[in-house]
């Protein structure tokens, strides 16, 4: 081996060193080097030429900008390259050269691709080749990298022939050596040892929802993490900057664990949240105290009261009004009320809507006046007669009132005769239970019914903002009105072109320049192109109406396992979606467990089986050889610090109620959990304080058995 190999291979593994092995592959990382400076080099001109480049149609500056997003975020992930987005390679049967398979793809000067996009077709054999169905392949090669250097290397032989001269016989050693890993808190690809199964469901079609249904240790997050990866690269909806993909994760720690996934595979553009962070009342955000609310609030009876709620804001006036204008007094009747009132389209939110209203109201006195009028005014006159009545501005108001979200609700849990009225299904005894004192101090469970609300309100706000804009329209007008006048005036021309400007159409124009006041958008209120949902099984009816409401053309990846839902999970997940109206998905079950040992598996099924004997626990591939241990609470700080000592390098979890918490969380690579915020996450050593206190039941049986299986070395269960 040189000194200018990339190869740094451990002590031991000589026969992999030869030059005959590794020459090739430092010839070609050696290659990738110089095709990405001249990549880098020649991405800098484009994005030069292209920010001095100047449109003046709008298309084009679409177009423009586009361009630039997209050379920018090119720019970005080459300048972050790094040696170790080379995967792996594989050599054809055929004789051809070797394919070089990464996390994105890099072509040399010819353009010969040197780096294929791992979600290219070229790509697919590295992913899907097996010794039953090589897919052409002769061999495939898999690196394991660590600072720049190539640390050691697999080869696995497909086509069943002789091993090359260039090849390593280690079957399957890849798989168990990331296995072994320590682990460092944050989630990374798997991309060097991504089975065929699990490659499958990341390729799978996404115009369908798909439920990636698997047990503890399975690869299911990481699997549809990479899917949306995958989905991003070959679906150009899904490149558009408001209509992209959501990741919904269980908890901001899951979301802290998972960061780094997609950057790492060349998509930095994904938002991510939970679902209390759909709502800005999620950040403080109380737990629902009574379980029995908690399921009436999630059951879905509610969020259906919304709609009733809102409709008691939107009956026409009774009584008659008479609009005196300058033109011709204007007779409103109860009819005439009705006929603006039924004007409005439903499907517009309540706020918004008033804008329809008022152009139905418009509309109405505009025909009424032109009954008396040989020539009735504009529509923009008749509207500023209107705005200029208090009295009706005042009874449109009363009619249909501008609403927020938290009052509309917190009436709700406040007023039962209007709970009853909203949703006759309630008993009284549940209106009663609903009812509270401080109606706005928002659950956890509440956040599903103001995001209803919201969605049926619209912005409170879009009426002053249309007000304001006509104000300063109107206003803009008149100037534009005497500024015209004098330049007319001053026209000397024999054509008196200038008179053309006295046209409606050309002061229209002129005064559709008017700044126009745009609230900032929501960036998580959709509608995005697919969204993936994590722990899928804990979301409840009013949970899934939020997520929908967010992705209604239902391209979802679901990813969950009916084994761990907190409050049981009975029925299929055919049946579980049919009820909140998600049909014909398709479903893919992973059954492996790469990440838990069996001797940890083991007691974790125990845990489950007592309380849930259909439970189905994934088969885990691997022994170590560490029995879990067992003690006292009071052993704690020791059998971590130990732990810490004997090992340079590792996470641990204490996991525990949150009134058990330590001094051990200010330990760095320790994290102090209560078994909610446990879920989705892994470690190396997890220690389980007074496991019983997690709860009882169904609840506290999935509490420890999720717990349990965040370990992918040691388990430790301390009890009192």
């Amino acid at each position: 081996m040189t000194l200018t190999s990339l190869f740094d291979l451990p002590t031991g593994s000589a026969h992999k060193a030869a030059p005959a092995r590794i020459a090739a592959d430092d010839h070609h990382f050696r290659a990738l080097d110089t095709a990405l400076e001249a990549d880098l080099a020649a991405l800098e001109l484009r994005l030069d030429r292209a920010l001095s480049h100047q449109t003046g149609d709008a298309q084009g500056r679409v177009e423009r900008e586009a361009n630039i997003d997209h050379l920018r975020r090119r720019r970005r992930h080459l300048a972050g390259f790094r040696r170790d987005a080379v995967l792996g390679r594989m050599t054809p049967a055929d004789g051809t050269p070797p394919v070089y398979v990464g996390r994105l793809g890099i072509s040399g000067a010819d353009g010969r691709p040197l780096l294929v996009d791992w979600r290219s077709e070229v790509a697919a054999p590295f992913f899907t080749a097996t010794r039953a169905d090589p897919a052409g392949l002769r061999s495939r090669r898999r690196y394991r990298w660590s600072g720049g250097r190539v640390r050691d290397y697999w080869d696995e032989n497909l086509d069943g022939g002789p091993l090359r001269e260039d090849e390593s016989p280690d079957e399957e050693s890849a798989l168990l050596a990331s296995l072994g890993e320590a682990r460092t808190g944050r989630m990374g690809s798997v991309l060097t040892t991504l089975a065929a199964d699990q490659d499958a469901i990341i390729r799978a079609e996404s115009r369908q929802p798909l439920v990636i249904d698997g047990g503890p240790g399975t690869g299911k997050t990481v699997v549809a993490l990479h899917r949306a990866a995958y989905l991003l690269y070959h679906d150009p909806r899904l490149r558009r900057s408001d209509a992209g993909v959501l990741v919904v994760g269980p908890h901001h720690p899951y979301l802290h664990y998972v960061a780094d996934v997609l950057p790492a595979l060349g998509e930095d553009g994904v938002r991510t949240c939970t679902v209390a962070d759909m709502v800005p009342e999620g950040a403080d955000a109380l737990p629902e105290r009574d379980p029995d609310v908690a399921r009436l609030k999630g059951s879905g009876q509610l969020v259906a009261a919304i709609g009733p709620a809102v409709a008691l804001y939107e009956e026409p006036p009774a009584q008659t009004h008479v609009l005196d204008t300058e033109w011709w007094s204007v007779v409103l009747e109860r009819e005439d009320w009705q006929e603006v009132f039924d004007a409005v389209d439903p499907g517009t939110p309540h706020n918004l809507a008033r804008g329809e209203l008022w152009e139905a109201l418009t509309e109405l006195v505009s025909a009424k006046l032109a009954m008396h009028l040989e020539e009735p005014p504009a529509a923009e006159q008749v509207r500023r007669a209107i705005d200029q009545d208090p009295t009706l501005q005042s009874l449109v108001a009363r009619a249909w009132p501008l609403l927020e979200a938290t009052d509309l609700v917190g009436d709700l849990f406040e007023v039962p005769a209007y709970l009853r009225r909203c949703a006759p299904s309630l008993s009284p005894e549940e209106v009663q239970r609903l009812q509270r004192e401080r109606a706005r101090a928002w659950t956890v469970s509440d956040l599903p019914l103001l995001d209803a609300a919201r969605h049926r309100l619209g912005d409170p706000g879009a009426d002053a903002r249309d007000r304001r804009h006509r104000a300063a329209r109107r206003e803009r007008v008149e100037e534009i009105e005497l500024g015209l006048e004098e330049l007319i005036a001053s026209d000397s021309s024999e054509m008196q072109e200038l008179s053309m400007l006295r046209g409606a159409d050309m002061r229209a124009a002129l005064a559709d320049t008017t700044p126009w006041d745009v609230p900032p958008p929501d960036a998580l209120a959709g509608p995005f192109t697919h969204v993936v949902v994590d722990e899928a099984q804990e979301l409840d009816d009013a949970q899934w109406a939020m997520i929908l409401r967010r992705c209604p053309s239902r391209g979802l990846t679901i990813v969950g396992d009916r084994a761990q839902a907190a409050r049981g999970f009975t029925g299929s997940w055919e049946e579980r979606l049919a009820r909140v109206a998600i049909e014909g998905a398709a479903r893919a079950t992973l059954t492996l467990n790469y990440r838990t040992p069996a001797e940890i598996m083991e007691h974790a099924a125990g845990e489950i089986h007592a309380a849930v004997p259909e439970a189905t626990v994934p088969a885990s591939i691997r022994r170590t050889g560490i029995p879990v241990r067992h003690g006292r609470v009071a052993q704690l700080e020791q059998v971590v610090r130990e732990w810490l000592g004997a090992q340079r390098e590792g996470t641990v979890a204490v996991i525990a109620e949150p009134d058990l918490a330590t001094v051990l969380a200010e330990l760095s690579r320790v994290q102090v959990l209560d078994p909610q915020l446990a879920k989705g996450l892994e470690f190396d050593l997890v220690v389980l304080v007074d496991p019983e206190t997690f709860g009882r039941g169904i609840e506290g049986a999935v509490a420890r058995y999720v717990a349990s299986t965040r370990a992918t070395q040691e388990l430790v269960v301390l009890e009192r």
